[in-house]
């Protein structure tokens, strides 16, 4: 019988950074800040941390530099790279590695300096890079043909996308460290200057400095610590490509491969979720992840989030309740850590007022890293608040 992570490990801290522009500090100052406090927010230290996990914005060798830079003593690494759903992926490996025997206290660290450092290219390419990048082949393209072809095919509405940007807003004016605090409108967006046909400037996330870092720990070490008790419940990860065009799907994510195993291991339905992190790089990026996760149908994405459906008291779906990447932070291109954090936030009841969830006992966060529409990673994880 597989090895189930459902109630094997706990996520005792968690902790977001509160810098969105910082030239002064270097990376791996900003990832020892994130790791301080998210110790602090467990109440545990350094020498008891034995393992860690990190992905490529961690500096050195798979994180082994900054290993040594924190100080740690640990028994069990991970520095798996998947962009933007790193982390998500991250404490579903964490849960599993505690539930192995790898490790007690897993430490997940996450910083960059994106804004400070605009230039930056991170190493590698993709197959297809040499065929595409000549001809001006971009991230912001490869999600604008995901949004048209979504549109041509369910008769999706740029109206209805922009639906998504205003409900991040109305979250996102109560997060005092939100770079975005203004509440927009349907029209703002669509009046926005185009980017990549149909996405607007406001479909699009912000790009920030940051990070944030989570602890996740054994059942026995999470119950001795005087914080809420969040499970990790189910978790799942997957990856889709277009197989060198023989496979293109523009409309559908591995979330539908990731978000099903999360919840049949979990042992829950979407329906039981009382809150969404959903990974926000663009509005098109939330419409598909919601469907292919099975909040709605595919296709009825649009019709889904129209009207404030995810809005933190009035919707059906509160979600990104931060503000999320596209009004809040976005730091090192891959923002899936805050993802998990905001979800934890909303299950130990510490989300502003405002936008608290009554009740939230049973969150989702969800990732896409990569590029929607071409290769990419998604990851999802089940929590629960006990």
């Amino acid at each position: 019988m597989p090895m189930t992570v459902r109630n094997k490990a706990y996520i005792a801290g968690a902790w977001e950074h509160p810098t969105r522009l910082a030239p002064d500090k270097t990376t791996p100052q900003l990832h020892a800040e994130c790791a301080a406090g998210a110790l602090a927010d467990a109440g545990l230290s350094v020498t008891d941390v034995d393992g860690y996990f990190c992905a490529g914005d961690a500096p050195g060798f798979g994180g082994l530099s900054m290993i040594d830079y924190l100080g740690l003593n640990v028994r069990h690494t991970d520095s798996t790279e998947t962009g933007g759903s790193s982390y998500i992926l991250h404490v579903g490996h964490a849960a599993q590695a505690i539930a192995a025997g790898k490790c007690r206290v897993a430490l997940i660290t996450l910083a960059g300096r994106p804004r400070s450092e605009p230039f930056r290219r991170f190493p590698g390419g993709a197959p297809e890079a040499p065929f595409e990048g000549w001809v001006g082949m971009s991230t912001h393209n490869s999600y604008g043909m995901c949004a048209a072809r979504h549109m041509h095919e369910f008769g999706t509405t740029a109206e209805q996308l922009a639906w998504i940007k205003v409900a991040a807003s109305h979250h996102a004016q109560h997060n005092p460290h939100a770079m975005l605090r203004d509440v927009v409108s349907v029209d703002d967006v669509l009046a926005s200057p185009m980017i990549s046909d149909p996405l607007h400037r406001l479909d699009c996330c912000v790009v920030s400095d940051g990070g944030g870092a989570l602890l996740v720990v054994a059942p026995e070490i999470a119950r001795e610590l005087k914080r809420p008790l969040v499970a990790v419940r189910g978790a799942g990860e997957a990856v889709k490509g277009p197989q060198g065009g023989r496979n293109l799907d523009l409309t559908t994510s591995a979330a539908a491969v990731s978000g099903p195993t999360a919840f049949a291991e979990a042992g829950v339905t979407p329906a039981d979720i009382k809150y969404a992190s959903i990974y926000d790089s663009f509005t098109i990026t939330v419409l598909i992840q919601l469907e292919d996760l099975g909040f709605c149908a595919k296709g009825e994405g649009g019709r889904f989030v129209a009207d404030g459906n995810l809005i933190s008291g009035t919707g059906k779906l509160p979600f990104n309740t931060d503000g999320g990447g596209l009004c809040n932070n976005h730091p090192t291109n891959r923002g899936g850590i805050t993802k998990v954090i905001e979800a934890v936030r909303q299950l130990r009841g510490e989300a502003h007022p405002a936008v608290q969830v009554p009740n939230c006992d049973l969150a989702v966060a969800t990732g896409i890293g990569g590029s929607l529409g071409a290769r990419h990673g998604a990851a999802t994880l089940i929590m629960e608040r006990q």
